[in-house]
């Protein structure tokens, strides 16, 4: 009877935390389709300073020097996390991702690389492995708007300017379908020139700009930059709640396979229960 007793507070107790992954299920699905929806209204902005950069660099001196290649001496990643768990190895695939790099390409060398952070995991993490952080933002909302990143995605692209650093790489979470996020390593400054070259033969609209063209194209591109990180973190946010869905998805799965064994042990206690209770009314019975 006691082993039936902590049967059914073991199928409680599931049953509980099987209410709880659910719910948590469901709400990534929403904030997934949510952030579907909030990187594709982003896409139109971006692809418009795309359009007129490529305009600019048409007519206008080029070599830019977030355009200009040069000898990497010192390198600046900016490493997108999430600021809470329960979403499988969204976060532990991307941080094994972005040492294993630190390791191959800097072997370790404090002195050659720098690494900005956006989210409290990747922070925590981290600073335990004694990795120069220069800067860091946490606590972002579910729903992130360009002025939660701005003042780091600034300063990431800033220090590139300033050659504090010779490349920047972004590491994050490519979202590629609702199952499937990748973790990737992109190098983002400086901006290939080559894929606007590659814009050229299009039919363009013509603009007129004041100052200049040069003027224009020096205070345009910090901002594409800048653009292209807060497009990043979209589709990382996308790919935590996908991972977040994912892994309550299989929390549930595994509650409701626990329930199901329990309840069947349950069953079985209960019915050698019963039948040693008719065994020894039997017996009584003859004994009379």
């Amino acid at each position: 009877m006691a082993n039936m007793k902590a049967i059914k507070q073991k199928i409680r107790s599931y049953n509980k935390s099987k209410q709880i992954t659910k719910a948590m299920q469901m709400v990534a699905a929403s904030n997934l389709r949510r952030a579907q929806e909030q990187a594709q209204a982003s896409r139109p902005y971006a692809e418009k300073m795309r359009e007129v950069i490529t305009s600019l660099s048409k007519g206008a001196d080029a070599n830019h020097p977030m355009l200009a290649t040069r000898p990497v001496k010192r390198t600046g990643y900016l490493v997108i996390t999430s600021d809470r768990g329960l979403a499988g190895g969204y976060n532990s695939n991307l941080l094994r991702l972005l040492l294993e790099t630190l390791n191959a390409k800097h072997k370790n060398q404090a002195d050659t690389y720098s690494v900005f952070v956006i989210g409290r995991k990747g922070l925590e993490y981290l600073k335990k492995k004694n990795v120069p952080i220069i800067d860091s933002v946490t606590g972002m909302s579910d729903r992130p708007y360009f002025s939660d990143i701005k003042s780091i995605a600034y300063q990431a692209v800033e220090f590139f300017s300033e050659e504090k650093y010779d490349e920047l790489h972004l590491v994050y979470n490519e979202f590629v379908n609702p199952v499937v996020q990748r973790p990737v390593v992109k190098q983002l400054l400086p901006l290939a020139s080559g894929d606007f070259e590659q814009d050229h033969a299009k039919s363009l609209p013509a603009y007129e700009f004041e100052p200049s063209q040069e003027e224009v194209l020096a205070e345009i591109l910090p901002r594409y930059a800048e653009t292209l990180v807060y497009s990043a973190v979209l589709e990382a946010k996308a790919s935590e709640f996908s991972a977040r869905m994912n892994a309550m998805s299989a929390a549930t799965d595994n509650a409701n396979e626990l329930i199901k064994k329990l309840t069947l042990e349950f069953n079985r206690a209960r019915q050698a229960a019963i039948t040693q209770e008719i065994a020894e009314i039997v017996g009584g019975a003859a004994a009379l």
